[in-house]
């Protein structure tokens, strides 16, 4: 994946060795390693703009959550299933001239994925802007049970009006 920079870093001051493993530890690190991996596929089947792809990383319930700041251009609040993602997916278009997500930093732990990156949103005028996001993702089953998009809706809406 081109546009995928994954980081594993440990916090500066703490060595390697003042982290003692334990057989849960492993157990929840292998259940982190696979939490990974399914929220990569979801970003590379939205990057190659499959959406069978994308949905089956997704549970047929799943819970897609956008600020509600945005519901002025059908882009906010919580959409449900299949068919509010796609509902999602399908409006973008009619609002953005374009959006490549790159996310940086996989945080996974458990059934929790945290993931930092940036997007490039451009406007229907074709003003490209680059702005930082924060999706929180809860996995069970081995698939997404919700996905909560976090970023600036004040910066969002400039471009979008620009």
């Amino acid at each position: 994946m081109t546009d995928t920079v994954l980081t594993d870093t440990v916090p500066t001051g703490i060595a390697l060795t003042d982290i003692a493993l334990t057989d849960t530890a492993l157990t929840a690190d292998a259940a982190a390693t696979g939490s990974r991996a399914l929220i990569e596929r979801a970003y590379r089947a939205f990057h190659d703009r499959d959406v069978a792809a994308l949905l089956d990383t997704l549970d047929p319930r799943v819970e897609w959550v956008h600020p509600d700041g945005m519901a002025e251009y059908g882009l906010g609040g919580t959409k449900h299933g299949h068919a509010g993602v796609r509902e999602f997916l399908a409006k973008v278009p009619s609002v953005l001239g374009g959006m490549r997500l790159r996310p940086q930093e996989f945080v996974a732990a458990g059934d929790r994925v945290v993931v930092f990156g940036v997007r490039e949103v451009t406007s229907k005028r074709g003003t490209t802007v680059t702005l930082p996001f924060i999706h929180s993702w809860t996995l069970r089953g081995g698939r997404a049970v919700r996905m909560e998009d976090v970023f600036d809706t004040v910066l969002f809406r400039r471009v979008i009006e620009s």
